[in-house]
């Protein structure tokens, strides 16, 4: 006698019969669990077995479901076209910092850029941001780490400070941030070089972070360097005005009189160390967003929509110096 075993808890007996005295279940609504036990060689289990695998699509993908090689061949070409599009960004992020910094050429920092360098500028920020590969700046802190080169601004409180640069024996060599993520301190430096020597003045500060994107910076302490001597000046033989040729050896004397007088002084100062006072000014506190971030370019934003341009020291972006 043929025999349905479908759990301990459910059976259905068939006669000998071809007609199935008892109705079939409707196997396709039973869980996937249930174990379903055929006589062999009966006409009975061939049909209901039939019946099943019509049913449940055995021998046949299940709707929406792909087949081992198709499956296999989508997640290839998927992760393909995600590596493609990854490297696409990367290339435009490249493109758009070297546009920007060339950009900067001839603009001394900011101070001198026109109102059309300007647009362009403001334009090719823009676009950086939007592709911004750390989208949490303080949650990428050792990426932050080191010294950072200040190469663009539209703080205006800093023009006056690029002007020094002007002068004639004065230049503002340098504008500077480091920062150490593991104490949370920022320092901020300006390098000033003349005939004879440099020097510099450093605002210490600490930070904390606010957002993904957003510190919180309380300047604490100024100081200022002690010269350092610099190479002595070249004075050549002579100089061509306008087509009359002057001889520039007695000017030597005086300028090598002047320079021995100021070196003299500036090793006599040399020795001491450096300067420092508190900074308890109401505006001692500032805050910083920072909206692009690489390991090579970071531009953030500040108070009165300030915006800032730095390069990482070492980058091939800072221009080469002979």
């Amino acid at each position: 006698m043929a025999g349905i075993s479908l759990n301990p808890a459910f059976s259905a007996r068939t006669p000998q019969a071809s007609a199935i005295s008892t109705p079939i279940p409707r196997l396709h609504t039973l869980p996937n669990a249930i174990s379903l036990r055929l006589s062999t060689g009966s006409h009975t289990g061939n049909r209901i077995s039939s019946i099943w695998k019509s049913r449940r699509g055995i021998g046949a993908p299940r709707v929406g479901q792909i087949e081992p090689e198709e499956e296999k061949w989508g997640e290839g070409s998927g992760g393909t076209a995600v590596a493609e599009k990854a490297e696409q960004v990367t290339t435009e992020v490249q493109k758009l910092k070297k546009e920007l910094v060339e950009a900067f050429y001839g603009t001394e920092r900011g101070l001198k850029a026109s109102s059309e360098t300007r647009a362009e500028i403001v334009e090719l920020i823009t676009q950086l941001e939007a592709l911004n590969p750390t989208p949490a700046p303080t949650e990428a802190l050792p990426l932050l780490n080191g010294k950072w080169i200040l190469a663009y601004t539209t703080f205006s409180e800093m023009f006056p400070l690029f002007a020094m640069g002007t002068l004639p024996l004065v230049k503002v060599q340098e504008i500077s941030q480091t920062i150490d993520s593991e104490n949370f301190t920022v320092e901020n430096t300006v390098l000033f070089s003349g005939p004879l020597a440099t020097t510099s003045f450093t605002t210490n500060a600490k930070f904390a972070v606010r957002s993904p994107k957003r510190v919180q910076i309380k300047f604490e302490e100024g100081v200022i360097g002690t010269p350092k001597l610099t190479d002595s000046i070249e004075i050549p033989d002579y100089a061509v005005v306008m087509g009359q040729t002057i001889d520039l050896s007695p000017f030597r004397g005086i300028i090598n009189t002047i320079q021995d007088a100021a070196a003299s002084v500036a090793r006599s100062i040399s020795g001491r160390p450096p300067f420092k006072f508190p900074i308890t000014t109401d505006r001692a506190e500032s805050w910083l967003l920072t909206t692009f971030l690489d390991e090579d370019l970071r531009i953030s934003r500040g108070d009165a929509s300030s915006v800032f341009v730095l390069i990482k020291e070492g980058s091939s972006l800072l221009p080469q110096t002979p």
